[in-house]
């Protein structure tokens, strides 16, 4: 028992050494007293471009993302026979989960994108898929795409009449 307690705390020793031999090489320079060329290159880029850690998420933490609310309800409006999944009306982006649309027997689920405040066919981006994985045809997609954009425009103008 006690052969097993000294191989125990030998091999915790040398795990422990081992780390810490890994450990901090902060004290090591190239000879010539500056980092590889390699190195410096990314540094002086970095502080060139005037990048951020904010950079990483698309911006400042104060910045604020406008999604277009015409698109955000018409989308909703118009897919509202698939059960949504996810929202997040700070990026923009609509999840859903299959659905079957009125009249046919194919299941569907989409992810829909609105990027930016305009109505405006470049601010929507849809995403289609059949059940079996596949992307539904591009003509399916601009269809669903037209609906959205038709109902925003009819919210739209249902908004300014008030």
């Amino acid at each position: 028992m006690e052969l097993q307690k000294f191989f125990q705390a030998t091999l915790l020793g040398a795990l422990c050494f081992g780390v810490t031999a890994c450990g901090n090489q902060e004290g090591r320079v190239s000879p010539t007293g500056q980092a590889p060329r390699e190195f410096n290159n990314d540094i002086d880029s970095a502080k060139s471009d005037k990048s951020s850690f904010w950079d990483l998420f698309g911006g400042t933490p104060d910045q604020k993302v406008q999604v277009n609310r015409y698109l955000w309800n018409a989308s909703l409006d118009v897919l509202e026979f698939l059960p949504v999944q996810s929202v997040d009306p700070f990026t923009g982006v609509i999840s859903t989960g299959y659905g079957t649309p009125p009249g046919s027997n194919r299941a569907y689920r989409a992810t829909v994108h609105i990027k930016d405040p305009a109505l405006d066919a470049r601010s929507l981006n849809v995403s289609l898929q059949t059940k079996g994985g596949r992307a539904v045809s591009a003509s399916t997609t601009r269809a669903v795409e037209d609906a959205i954009l038709s109902r925003a425009r009819q919210l739209r103008i249902a908004d300014k009449n008030l």
